[in-house]
């Protein structure tokens, strides 16, 4: 367990297909507002393109920046930018203004993305790593530096004077986006915060996340300073009945993960990743994956497909209560949801980000969820 209290914030992917564009950001915007006020104490806005239906969220810094005229304490995480779209000096001055204009409320999250995104901006996908690593150092050079120059792979820049400096001294926290353990070692390596995506059984990555703090007190940060936080994404929901909230949390999820869905479409083990990542299947489960992983001895059953097949199978029939006592979501009423981020909490998390606005959820639902956790969970952990 950390040493500061556990830092509770809202994710949003923009992720409401059924409504029109202008409402979509009009809904977000009252939901943040809410959450402001209710303390939480992020909000973190994603960068995608090209994934109709399923994020909206293109712009994190315009709509971050009209945020910080609406809000007062709330800090505004850009999770992420996605640095090989962007050459480095505009992602140095919108960062940066931003920063001033909400006063130093600003996070910088970084990330490269996947492949048909980055295809779809011309750029391959094999050089996504070293433009991100590119970029990310001369990011807090351009902040720390009166001139600055740069000859590199993919960024060239004659020796010029880059403004603003952020209002942040000397540049706001640097994250990046994870979901393997090798981008957890390359974080702490460059004294970066993880933004760990994906929702995980936090016992599952707590020996990833106690190395993370090890290892990080002695690196050389590629900023000003070392960013040692840890936080944990996942989806939920607080309701005043605890099986609804429940179900709507475990809905949530599973569409997100769904197999047309951007981050399960065309990983052909991702279920039996997931099943690993939430903890294994659970052991009322046990005897069915036996009885399935034996087949019926037809020899048309090819065995990659058996494999896939029977994650996929098993991950469908993953319960609400084994997904909210494992903490993989954070749903429920709010003893429930106080009971799954003191498991966060215990396991080394600093930070869990909590995805309400659904395609499956109402706003009028996520609206009473910030406002229950505004009453009673966030309390909680004010002074742990």
């Amino acid at each position: 367990m950390g040493e500061n209290p556990l830092k509770i914030g809202l994710h949003y992917e923009m992720a409401r297909p059924e409504l029109d564009e202008h409402l979509l950001f009009e809904e977000t915007f009252e939901q943040v507002v809410l959450a402001d006020q209710a303390g939480f104490d992020y909000v973190w806005m994603v960068e995608h393109h090209f994934l109709t239906g399923f994020s909206g969220s293109t712009s994190p810094e315009i709509f971050c920046a009209a945020l910080s005229q609406k809000t007062e304490r709330i800090r505004l995480g850009l999770g992420v930018v996605v640095l090989p779209y962007h050459h480095p000096i505009r992602v140095a001055e919108r960062v940066a203004t931003l920063d001033h204009l909400s006063n130093g409320r600003v996070d910088f999250g970084t990330g490269r993305s996947g492949p048909y995104e980055l295809t779809g901006m011309g750029i391959d996908p094999s050089e996504s790593r070293g433009m991100w690593e590119e970029s990310l150092t001369m990011i807090p050079k351009i902040w720390e530096s009166d001139w600055f120059e740069w000859d590199g792979k993919y960024w060239n820049v004659p020796e010029r004077q880059i403004l603003p400096k952020p209002y942040q001294d000397p540049h706001p926290p640097i994250w990046v986006a994870a979901l393997q353990s090798s981008t957890y070692e390359i974080a702490s390596q460059k004294g970066l915060g993880v933004l760990a995506m994906g929702a995980s059984d936090p016992s599952v990555l707590e020996p990833y996340i106690d190395h993370y703090h090890k290892s990080i007190s002695t690196t050389d940060p590629v900023g000003g300073f070392v960013n040692s936080q840890w936080a944990n994404q996942t989806i939920g929901i607080c309701t005043e009945d605890d099986k609804q909230g429940r179900e709507l949390g475990t809905l949530s999820i599973k569409n997100f993960f769904g197999p047309d869905r951007p981050y399960a479409k065309g990983q052909e083990d991702i279920y039996n990743q997931l099943l690993k990542q939430w903890g294994g299947i659970p052991k009322h489960l046990e005897q069915d994956f036996v009885r399935a992983g034996k087949g019926d001895d037809s020899d048309d059953m090819v065995e990659t497909e058996t494999t896939n097949f029977i994650g996929h199978k098993i991950w469908e029939r993953l319960d609400a209560d084994t997904l909210c006592d494992r903490a993989v979501i954070i749903a429920g009423n709010p003893d429930s949801c106080i009971q799954a981020l003191k498991k966060h909490e215990e396991a080394g998390v600093d930070q869990v980000l909590i995805s309400m606005q659904t395609e499956t959820v109402p706003h009028d639902v996520v609206m009473k969820s910030i406002e229950l956790f505004g009453k009673y969970v966030i309390p909680e952990f004010s002074n742990s």
